[in-house]
């Protein structure tokens, strides 16, 4: 259970923060930040607590029925069970009442991926005669931030998807001057067959998107709208994967087969210009020792590619961040146009850096790579290859 390896550094925080402790609360999947922490797996059926004080031992509010979901609480920590309403807002009260506390909400849903508990949740708790915060830091400290071991688990993931990547595209780009293109939806197979046979897995099937339908950012092929990858087109692959239990690599890549269409140069240039504005911003930050926040990255690669005349064209974030929690994880984002990023990039996070271009009915450009701060303040990125041109085929 990830709380019992980071008691005293999670209390210290608190601490540190003015906090009397943390109040984590799951119920059906809604809070996967709490349920990594506690490890309760994917069956809450009913509420459950965990208060964490910020000196003292931490206490466990389990349903009568659902006690064997803490079968990694430890033996020394405090447990209260309850069965009616009545017992939980009882129990819960005795715990927060008069207590400054933090939970997963974020005021105004500035940041969605911390706001995990619902609003009727968060009444209970201020009635039981709780103040209650953002967890927002704690999340990045705790849940965002990854050990040697996870990071260099990524790292290995990033470098076979990014080989996987580049023999896909050049399979395309064969079958296309040999006069026998494969479609969309058979190269997103081909992927998935070679994840499988490097022993990865993933959330679910990559993007690949051919022309116009590059330039909707979540395409999706199928068999029966696929079609076929020619001559004189633009080729996007985006692809996801990590090994069983790691930490997942997401990277885009680009190419050309034949003939790029009119104005693909310019656009790719910009993309390509603002990705690598984001990564010297967070290096310069980390290096003068002042970590940026997820909204500072995001404008750094959001004004250069306005700058070059494609503002209106890039519509949704920099990156997200990537952890335990998931491919979309609960870091801090690079964001500063689709919610209020503030919280600060520390050592430990790993996130993606992705913007795109998106010409309706024309075609669509992404350059994505992944960048990792580890437990020194450096920066590196993934794969170790970057991609400076699309690969012409």
């Amino acid at each position: 259970m990830a709380l019992a390896d980071s008691l005293d550094a999670v209390q210290a925080a608190l601490r540190a923060q003015g906090l009397d402790g943390w109040l984590l609360y799951e119920f059906q999947g809604q809070n996967p930040i709490a349920n990594g922490l506690l490890g309760l797996g994917a069956h809450v059926t009913r509420r459950a607590f965990a208060f964490v004080p910020a000196r003292g031992t931490p206490v466990a509010v389990q349903h009568a029925i659902e006690k064997h979901l803490w079968r990694h609480w430890p033996a020394a920590w405090e447990r209260r069970t309850y069965a009616g309403w009545a017992d939980l807002e009882a129990t819960l009260a005795a715990l927060v009442a008069g207590k400054r506390i933090a939970m997963e909400t974020s005021p105004g849903n500035a940041v969605p991926y911390v706001d995990r508990v619902p609003a009727g949740v968060l009444e209970m708790v201020r009635a039981a005669g709780a103040t209650v915060e953002t967890s927002a830091a704690l999340v990045t400290r705790f849940v965002a931030a990854l050990d040697d071991a996870a990071l260099a688990s990524h790292e290995r993931a990033a470098e076979a998807i990014a080989a996987i990547a580049d023999e896909a595209l050049r399979h395309a780009g064969a079958m296309a001057r040999a006069g026998t293109p494969v479609t969309e939806f058979a190269l997103q197979q081909r992927v998935l067959a070679a994840f499988a046979a490097r022993g990865l897995e993933t959330e679910h099937a990559p993007i690949v998107a051919v022309d116009a339908n590059a330039a909707n950012p979540h395409y999706a092929p199928s068999p029966t709208r696929s079609p076929a990858i020619g001559m004189d087109c633009v080729l996007l692959l985006d692809l996801w994967a990590r090994e069983p239990g790691g930490i997942f690599a997401d990277q885009t890549w680009m190419a050309t087969i034949g003939t790029p269409p009119a104005g693909f140069d310019a656009a790719w240039a910009a993309v390509r210009e603002g990705r690598d504005a984001a990564i010297a911003r967070v290096r310069e930050a980390m290096a003068a020792g002042t970590p940026p926040t997820g909204a500072a990255l995001d404008a750094a690669a959001r004004d250069l590619i306005a700058a070059r005349g494609f503002g209106d064209a890039f519509v949704h974030r920099t990156g997200h961040s990537i952890d335990r929690t998931g491919l979309h994880g609960s870091g801090p984002h690079l964001d500063s146009i689709e919610t209020r990023e503030e919280r600060t990039l520390m050592p430990g996070v790993l996130f993606s850096v992705e913007p795109g271009i998106y010409l309706e009915g024309r075609f669509g450009i992404r350059s994505e790579v992944n960048v990792l701060v580890d437990a020194a303040g450096d920066v590196r990125v993934t794969p170790a290859a970057i991609q400076h041109e699309a690969l012409a085929l």
